[in-house]
């Protein structure tokens, strides 16, 4: 295979609608109340790809190096099979992290031209983020592996990417913003969750302890489900209290085919969870750009 190819699947970029699903919300519901900065959101947009291909890479790297890999069910891996080398995918990691460094403080200034306690806040809380992108598969304490995936994935694709980005605009907070906040976090560990299903009988054979492996596959299935309700709920609760237009709930209609995919999962197939991993993150994704939409009309 081309090395560049290589390194473009090792990046999995179809994973990227859903790292931008918040900060496209967020962005939504701030301009629906007449904030909006198109540098802040583009910077935001950026800096948000940079954290989610510095963790595909890591989670690339950490679990060839732990072997976790070897006979997943979904997409090749590039360390695994060699195809990149580890040394290789070190040094991109590196680059990586100061690409992202230098995104965030761009980005940062741009949102709080004069630096003061706010600024350094969230430079703290972007150094989170890519520890915890770099942390969930690399090194012996890996969250990733003592079934924690689920609650980070919960603060950084859902508080911290909607509540973050709505901050960077408003400069205020309205705590009802950790509703859709919460919401559109739930799908992304929805995501996780059938990632995680797919892969329970290797991860349980590798050591990887995801909540999955812990649950097993029955009450995975019951939390999935459940992730589900919440979400749309908290969504629910949130547009019947900020209602601007009734075509918010034409967004919400995208519930259903998110729902729908629960009928089409096969434990006895583990491979049918590749493609509600596509759809899942792509609904997430369109959900979060027509509620935006719709906010505004």
């Amino acid at each position: 295979m081309n090395k560049g190819k290589v390194w473009i699947s090792a990046m999995r970029l179809r994973t990227l609608p859903l790292s931008l699903a918040g900060i496209i919300l967020g962005s939504g519901i701030a301009a629906s109340k007449g904030f909006f900065d198109i540098r802040i959101f583009i910077l935001a947009v950026l800096t948000a790809v940079s954290y989610q291909i510095l963790s595909n890479l890591a989670n690339d790297y950490g679990d060839g190096l732990k072997g976790t890999d070897r006979n997943r069910v979904g997409p090749q891996r590039a360390v695994q099979s060699g195809l990149i080398s580890r040394q290789a995918m070190k040094k991109a990691l590196y680059i990586n992290i100061i690409v992202s460094l230098i995104l965030t403080v761009i980005l940062l200034k741009t949102a709080f031209p004069q630096t003061g306690k706010t600024f350094y806040l969230y430079l703290i809380l972007g150094i989170a983020a890519i520890w915890a992108a770099l942390k969930y598969t690399v090194g012996t304490k890996a969250y990733g592996y003592m079934g924690l995936g689920d609650l980070f994935v919960l603060i950084f694709f859902g508080w911290v990417s909607v509540a973050g980005v709505y901050y960077l605009y408003v400069k205020d907070l309205d705590f009802m913003i950790f509703l859709p906040a919460t919401a559109i976090g739930l799908l992304a560990v929805a995501v996780l969750n059938i990632n995680n299903m797919r892969d329970l009988e290797n991860d349980r054979r590798a050591g990887k302890q995801t909540l999955a492996v812990k649950l097993g596959l029955s009450s995975a299935m019951k939390y999935h489900r459940s992730i589900l309700i919440l979400s749309f709920l908290l969504m629910l609760y949130y547009t019947l209290e900020y209602l601007n237009s009734s075509w918010q709930f034409l967004a919400l209609a995208l519930y259903v085919p998110l729902f729908f995919h629960l009928f089409k999962l096969n434990p006895a197939q583990p491979i049918t969870y590749n493609k509600a991993l596509k759809q899942v993150s792509l609904l997430t994704f369109f959900f979060a750009v027509l509620y935006g939409i719709t906010l505004n009309l």
